[in-house]
């Protein structure tokens, strides 16, 4: 069993067997831990549109948890690439990954880090590396007047932006490779 934490309400995690998955309702917070874990905490408060975000401070404290919840039991979080998360990782157990969801099928770049504690680099699953370019981006926010729309289709004139809800879903194939990477992972949080 790996556990799923932070995830959607819709989350592609509670379809998959052998996966707990945890959302708001449930309250991750309260996971008992025990197993491996694969964590999403939210992002818009540590993300690039931080100053735009409505989220509270105790929901930033969520990604906290998540990384001592990984430390602790294995397993591995997923962050936007450019989080300010990452300097938090800084002594703790793990080792921080840098990958594209693309790989796995995201219609847009989404660069990533991941936070891996329990299984070493070396031993990850095979990482199917695409250098196709992605066909949309995440353009992040929305346009607040009409002089911003057109900035932003002159920036990116070629490519059209993924939806919001595209932009923050995890692809099914990625999903499932981080759900057999925390499987991996030792439950002592010992690389191995």
């Amino acid at each position: 069993m790996v556990a799923a934490l932070f995830v959607r309400a819709d989350s592609v995690y509670k379809t998959m067997t052998d996966v707990d998955a945890w959302d708001a309702e449930r309250d991750a917070r309260n996971w008992p831990g025990g197993m491996p874990c694969v964590a999403h905490p939210p992002c818009r408060s540590w993300g690039r549109l931080r100053h735009m975000s409505k989220g509270t401070p105790a929901e930033k404290l969520l990604a906290l948890r998540a990384l001592d919840f990984v430390d602790a039991n294995g397993g591995v979080l997923e962050h936007p690439f450019d989080s300010t998360l990452w300097p938090h990782t800084a002594g703790r157990k793990g080792y921080v990954f840098p990958v594209d969801q693309n790989w796995w099928g995201h219609k847009a770049r989404k660069r990533t880090r991941l936070y891996i504690v329990g299984v070493e680099a070396k031993n990850l699953p095979p990482i199917p590396i695409d250098f196709t370019e992605p066909t949309h981006i995440v353009a992040g926010g929305r346009p607040q007047t009409e002089e911003q729309a057109r900035r932003k289709r002159k920036a990116w004139p070629c490519r059209p932006s993924v939806t919001p809800r595209e932009a923050e879903a995890t692809p099914l194939a990625f999903a499932a490779w981080l759900v057999e990477l925390a499987r991996l992972c030792h439950t002592s949080g010992e690389s191995r």
